[in-house]
């Protein structure tokens, strides 16, 4: 096998092994997923909008877990704000333009983020008729999504509206996002800040159902998998280290009983984008919409006692960027609620991949921005927005952010059932093979995977708000070991599309210096440039952990989940020329 890995071209490996392998990374946001042979994954919206045909108009599932700030959170927001401004060098929130007590820097008035071209086109409204001939799920059950039409009509029932035309029963992905908020449909998203989306309006039947009918349209809709025959298709989970056990358990379920594939893996985030990059030793630090996570890697293992994971991401730094333009009264006077309006999330997301980056001296920026209201029609309106340098700063001082306003959902149920089912998962998942070449990514030296999410010391208090660099610095000094710790703050490597944000880099190394305390022997921080798409990185590397895994002893089949619930072997260290190989497979399609 090592003589075989050494000689074959890593392009026919992927090609041969990497045609039936479908890899799923789920988040709060987005859901990635593509054959493993693919460069890159299909990136789609994680959300399904249903009709509402009977019941309140609701527009959004779990629109009643949202907030407004309080005095005293909008006081630390304007604090965060003042100590950015500082470290900016740019005026404090209540001080006045004209003031002159230091230097100032001006950005130019057209500038944008080098990595996005400007984008000021509308956004356009998704067309929700659907002509009768063109349902989606069609008689024999093979050519559309026949479990989403299904499972509408479980929601709520009504009959067509028109003898040729009818409104669309669900509606996916981006065009989820973009209905208008005069048409009767209520837009749902199964995941929230990193866990399931569970609340008294959104019960988890729902949201595991929601699941799997959005899981299957994108495999039958962009992937043209049908289900009759995807027993001859495996799937890789990659997952965000906020999933508990319970959830993971789930979303197997999800694949294996429902989608009906015939294996299925699970593999870390973190640990998958080591390994998408060709790093065996790295602190990783996954900046996505909803959740920052924080975990280091040593010769290939996941060190569960590092995982941090705060609640904020790139959506918390889109919602910031509103606040700031209207303290600055430079927001138009339109109804602009990325909460509650995905449309508006959508048009702040461009405006803040477009503009917003880290630089000292004030910096603003002529936009077109978009009001999209109900009862009135779309409108652009040209505005000169300020200080789009202080949202990204956000990440070190989370306060300004104020995520209490979009909450997780609670989680008081999830921790009963998982007491309820802690001994059965230690008993099945403890079991271990014989030390052979089969790959279980997630844990090291015989613990398991699932015990990483369920047993780790925790340095951090419990819903303790800190800043990237404070995380990302208590997670690399909690390995305990100067020779690791030195080699973790010199292979710090920034994952999710925030990672794109220019200026983030140094400012990312600086604050993480100035974080090291001072009785600690270490000098030198580095981030490490990504040698792929940061967006996919974790996707990317989940394909190359299971194209390499040749013996597949950790795999679960259908059959013995469906008959067992839970067999599945558990983990160890990786050899040398897993890891080579995976080295040189990250320079592959990317």
């Amino acid at each position: 096998m090592k003589d075989y890995l050494k000689s074959v071209v890593p392009s026919q490996l992927i090609a041969e092994r990497g045609s039936n392998l479908v890899v799923i990374n789920p988040g709060s946001a987005n859901v990635r997923i593509g054959f493993a042979h693919q460069n890159v994954p299909y990136n789609i919206p994680h959300c399904i909008a249903r009709r509402v045909k009977s019941g309140p108009k609701k527009k959004v599932q779990d629109q009643m877990l949202n907030t407004q700030a309080t005095p005293a959170q909008n006081m630390e927001r304007e604090k965060a704000y003042d100590m950015i401004a500082s470290s900016l060098k740019i005026p404090f929130l209540h001080e006045e333009a004209t003031n002159n007590s230091f230097p100032r820097k001006v950005g130019r008035v057209d500038g944008f983020a080098p990595h996005q071209y400007r984008n000021d086109s509308p956004i356009i409204w998704t067309k929700v008729m659907d002509k009768k001939s063109n349902s989606f799920a069609m008689k024999d059950g093979k050519a559309t999504n026949l479990h989403s039409s299904e499972a509408s009509k479980s929601f709520d029932g009504g009959d067509s509206d028109s003898d040729e035309y009818k409104l669309k029963e669900s509606i996916f992905g981006d065009e989820a996002l973009r209905i208008s908020p005069c048409e009767p449909y209520c837009l749902s998203r199964p995941i929230r800040r990193g866990h399931f989306n569970i609340s008294q309006d959104y019960p988890l039947q729902q949201v595991i159902t929601d699941l799997y009918v959005i899981w299957d349209w994108i495999l039958v809709d962009k992937l043209h998998i049908l289900p009759v025959d995807r027993s001859f298709y495996s799937a890789v989970l990659v997952l965000p280290e906020s999933f508990d056990s319970r959830e993971i358990k789930e979303m197997l379920s999800i694949v294996l009983r429902d989608l009906r594939f015939s294996t299925a893996v699970v593999h870390q985030e973190g640990l998958a984008a080591a390994f998408g990059n060709g790093l065996s030793t790295a602190c990783v630090v996954n900046i996505g919409a909803q959740v920052t996570s924080v975990i280091c890697i040593e010769d290939g293992v996941a060190l569960p006692s590092t995982i941090i994971t705060q609640p904020y991401g790139g959506e918390d730094i889109s919602r910031c960027l509103l606040w700031v333009q209207r303290y600055h009264q430079a927001w138009p006077s339109i109804n602009t609620d990325p909460v509650m309006k995905s449309i508006d999330m959508l048009m702040l997301n461009k405006i803040k991949e477009s503009y917003c980056q880290i630089r000292e001296g004030e910096f603003d920026a002529v936009a077109i921005v978009h009001s999209c209201e109900e009862g009135k029609p779309a409108g652009s309106h040209k505005a000169r927005l300020s200080a789009l340098n202080v949202p990204p700063m956000g990440l070190f001082l989370p306060t300004l952010f104020v995520p209490e306003e979009y909450p997780p959902p609670p989680r008081s149920g999830f921790h009963d059932y998982e007491d309820m089912l802690e001994d059965s998962w230690q008993m099945d998942f403890t079991r271990r093979p014989d030390m052979s070449d089969g790959l279980y990514l997630g844990s090291s030296g015989g613990v398991s995977m699932w015990d990483t999410y369920q047993v780790y010391p925790k340095r951090l208090k419990k819903d303790e708000l800190v800043g990237l660099a404070e995380a990302i610095t208590t997670s690399i000094l909690s390995t305990g070991r100067i020779d690791l710790q030195r080699k973790l703050f010199c292979s710090i490597q920034i994952i999710g599309g925030v990672a794109l944000t220019a200026g983030l880099v140094p400012v990312v190394e600086e604050r993480v210096l100035h974080a090291i305390p001072s009785n600690e022997a270490i000098d030198t921080v580095e981030v490490l440039q990504s040698r792929s798409d940061p967006s996919f990185v974790s996707w990317k590397g989940g394909t190359i952990l299971a194209i390499l895994d040749f013996s597949r002893d950790a795999w679960i089949h259908r059959e013995d989940w469906i008959r067992n619930g839970i067999h599945i072997g558990s983990g160890r260290k990786y050899k040398d020329s897993y890891f080579l190989q995976a080295q040189t497979m990250c320079y592959i399609n990317t």
